[in-house]
Formats: structure tokens, C-alpha cells, sequence
């Protein structure tokens, strides 16, 4: 099945951990999608840069373990277990219903967690594009912020860096204007054409 065909769609809601009140992200994704493809998504969606590492943690559903999927690193070697590579692997075999729940790390500095829950598989609509983002609350934190401890600064007024915020309003979101990219383009973008 290529990416184009498909009949179902995968909707997610993707929650920044330890955000009050939380930052949150509704998308539906085609059902062909690897984990490279939602990467992407979710970045977009969120208003991440995708300038830093990622990697998803969830059950395997066929044999309970659990598994990291993402970009393998170069010290994986010193590691217990090993990153499996995102654009290799489907969503479809690891999200369904008895099995809804990811982590999705963004950003190993800052510490980026993420949920990202499936809530539904629907059929596809006609005429309709995907990846779409149909609901979410809040902006995205700014990169390179300091993780939870600096974007909470940042909406108190009281970062260091406050003045380079100062456009930052912690409050706007609108699903309509979330442009989504070409997961193959920003594969280019990051390691150069095949």
C-alpha cells in the first residue's frame, strides 16, 4: 500500500507533560504512516523547529516489551537497548486500541515529554487533506528555553532572557493555521538526499 492509499485515519492527542494549563495537540494522520511521518506531524503541529533528537518509547503489542523507535545514535552502543529507526517502522502495528499510549521525547536537553494517545481510527474523508490538525490549546513552548523549568519563567515574566520573549504569548493557538511538511522533504532537510 503506498502512502497516498489508504482508508483510515489515526486520530492522536498529543499532551506536553508537565504543562499547566496543558499544551495540547489534536491531529488525524493517514494509517500508512511511519514513525518518521509522525515525527513530523507532531512537530509541525506542536511548533517544534525539529532541530534536536526524538524518539518515541511505547509497547510493543505483540510481545509486551518495550521499544524505542526514532533516530539511532552513535553511543547506542553503550546503551541497554537499542533506538529501532522510525522511517522503518509503521504506526499501524504498534498503536491500536488495546495499545493507545506513547511517549515521545523531544529534544534530550531540554526534555521534551510528550503523550501521545490514539483516540480513534476512522475512515478517511473524502477531499479532505492529511495530516490535518483539528483542535489543540496553547503555544508551543519556544526552543531552547530551558525546558519546563525556563517556559514556566517565561509565562511568569521572570526568564533571564525575558526581552527575547517578549512576543511569546503563551495563550495562542489556532488549529487552522498549522501547516503541515513533507515527511520525504524534511528527510532530505536532514540527511541528504538517498
Amino acid at each position: 500500500m503506498k502512502k497516498k492509499d489508504f482508508k483510515h485515519v489515526y486520530q492522536f492527542k498529543i499532551t506536553l507533560r508537565y504543562t499547566k494549563p496543558p499544551v495540547w495537540r489534536r491531529i488525524q494522520v493517514p494509517e500508512t504512516y511511519t514513525f518518521w511521518d509522525l515525527h513530523v506531524a507532531i512537530q509541525d503541529a506542536m511548533g517544534w523547529w525539529d532541530c534536536h533528537l526524538h524518539e518515541f518509547r511505547l509497547k510493543n503489542p505483540t510481545n509486551g516489551k518495550k521499544v524505542t523507535i526514532g533516530i539511532p545514535y552513535e553511543e547506542e552502543p553503550f546503551l541497554p537497548s537499542k533506538t529501532l529507526p522510525g522511517w522503518d517502522h509503521k504506526i499501524a502495528p504498534y498503536f491500536t486500541m488495546e495499545n493507545p499510549k506513547a511517549t515521545y521525547l523531544y529534544d534530550f536537553g531540554d526534555g521534551w515529554e510528550h503523550i501521545v494517545k490514539l483516540e480513534k481510527i476512522c475512515p478517511r474523508e473524502k477531499d479532505k487533506q492529511y495530516p490535518v490538525c483539528i483542535g489543540g490549546k496553547r503555544a508551543c513552548p519556544p526552543e531552547d528555553c530551558g525546558g519546563i523549568p525556563g517556559y514556566e519563567m517565561i509565562c511568569s515574566g521572570e526568564h533571564e532572557f525575558q526581552e527575547e520573549f517578549e512576543d511569546y504569548d503563551p495563550e495562542y493557538f489556532k488549529p487552522t493555521e498549522v501547516r503541515f511538511d513533507d515527511p520525504e522533504e524534511r528527510w532530505k532537510i536532514a540527511f541528504g538526499p538517498e
